[in-house]
């Protein structure tokens, strides 16, 4: 068995035990370099790889490696940042390990009714397979997947509740896009309270009523998003009360959502709020904070960045409130990354939270730390920043190790000495285990031809400088 082919298998073990974005994350673009009588070397392409596969995998890979070859008994590790690139033995992850369902809706983003309605649905962005499920929201997840199923039988209406910026919009949109998948004629509409406000009173100014009904009382799904907004339109709810009755005597699937529950909808009528009690009632909340960094890492895939976990770990901590705010702070933090050529750090992603949060925002350890004035940076303070960002030891920095992740990061304190401090070649070799000043010019130089091509490596040294205050 070829080397790629045997980290493959040992991938396809491992995915029946770890959940999906993880696989999708840590093993992406990652490769089997070496099989040396039982000992593999596997080659990760960033540094920051390295600390999170021996904290939290390389016990997992090898007892996977195992099951495939009993005589592996070993498992090494070697940062390849070349793995980036179109390289031969790096993994694909999505491509060799799609997911299970499709993502993809059979058809257009229209749907047609048999009287010739054209609606435009749902976001294809939105599937039951990709929303990350807990606690929080397991059991309307499982609501939305029956009600696709068998939509009309077993939970109707389906009324889901909770907060701004929690996942409704997503399951409800969800529930149609798998709605689709199961009976590609089905004719499923999802609409605002809104839009549905302005299509009424659109209809009454042009005295076409039968519009209305035509595209809403013939649908096999009505997903209707914020019915709370409905309040105080007469004419709207009446409408609206009309079209529920009309479906549910039809044994047609109504799925609704809200920011409350209906007994604390005061200003709708009874029956309309009876109506909603009738079937399944499901609150969602905010999930717990295994979720939260689950939806950040399977974000990152998506869009293929490649953040730090503890950076991952700090967002999914302090961004407790609304899943829409998280992914907010995300994409700020990918802009960053994309526009700035600067990968986010838990310094940065904390002053950041500052500026959009109420609340103090207190990072621990080095974060705590206002960023020094250019001049005052000491190349000790430069060695900690990088250290702790590529998650290495001071010693591996300082001692005689040429191993590839502690090697970069000790060329990219020389470049920083060197180019921004204005340190001698001759001192920064004596603060780094008294290397000689050739070895320090050689590095030098290695950085500057690098940044000519390597990107990620720009983001870091961008991140570094940022946080020493010498950005």
């Amino acid at each position: 068995m070829d080397l790629k082919s045997l980290w493959i298998n040992i991938i396809e073990v491992l995915a029946k035990e770890l959940p999906r974005p993880q696989i999708l994350t840590w093993f992406n673009k990652t490769a089997l370099l070496k099989n040396d009588n039982g000992t593999l070397e596997v080659g990760l392409p960033l540094p920051y790889f390295l600390n999170w596969h021996q904290t939290h995998l390389v016990k997992k890979i090898l007892e996977a490696a195992r099951q495939v070859d009993t005589s592996i008994n070993k498992i090494n590790y070697q940062v390849d940042v070349s793995l980036n690139e179109d390289h031969s033995a790096a993994i694909d992850v999505s491509k060799h390990f799609p997911s299970g369902k499709s993502r993809k809706l059979p058809k257009q983003n229209l749907t047609r009714s048999k009287e010739g309605v054209v609606s435009k649905i749902l976001n294809p962005d939105y599937t039951l397979d990709n929303f990350i499920t807990s606690p929080e929201n397991r059991l309307a997840h499982a609501a939305c997947q029956n009600v696709a199923m068998f939509p009309g039988q077993n939970y109707n209406p389906l009324f889901i509740y909770g907060g701004v910026g929690l996942g409704k919009t997503h399951l409800l949109q969800a529930a149609g896009n798998e709605a689709i998948k199961n009976n590609p004629d089905a004719f499923v509409v999802y609409t605002t309270t809104e839009n549905f406000t302005n299509e009424v009173i659109q209809a009454m100014r042009s005295k076409n009523m039968e519009y209305i009904r035509k595209k809403y009382r013939r649908v096999d799904l009505l997903i209707i998003d914020d019915i709370q907004f409905i309040a105080n339109k007469e004419k709207t709810e009446e409408e609206f009360f009309h079209t529920f009755n009309t479906l549910y005597e039809a044994g047609k699937q109504l799925i609704i959502s809200s920011d409350r529950p209906p007994h604390e909808l005061k200003l709708l009528s009874e029956r309309l709020i009876s109506r909603f009690e009738s079937g399944m009632i499901i609150d969602v909340r905010m999930p717990d904070y295994e979720t939260r960094l689950a939806i950040l890492m399977e974000k990152c895939r998506k869009a293929q960045v490649f953040i730090n976990q503890d950076v991952l770990e700090f967002m999914a901590f302090h961004v407790n409130h609304s899943i829409r705010a998280l992914e907010g702070v995300l994409n700020r933090a990918i802009g960053d990354y994309h526009l700035t050529m600067t990968a986010p750090t838990v310094q940065s992603v904390a002053a950041m939270l500052r500026q959009t949060q109420k609340k103090e925002i207190k990072p621990l350890g080095i974060v705590d730390q206002a960023p020094q004035r250019k001049g005052s940076v000491s190349i000790d303070h430069l060695i900690d920043l990088v250290t702790d960002y590529f998650a290495i030891q001071r010693s591996d920095i300082v001692g005689s190790s040429r191993a590839r992740e502690s090697l970069i990061p000790r060329q990219m304190i020389m470049y920083l000495a060197n180019t921004k401090l204005r340190m001698s070649l001759v001192k920064i070799g004596k603060h780094l285990g008294n290397r000689n000043h050739t070895t320090v010019m050689h590095s030098v130089s290695k950085i500057k031809e690098k940044l000519k091509t390597d990107r990620q490596l720009l983001r870091d040294l961008n991140a570094i400088q940022k946080e020493a205050g010498m950005h």
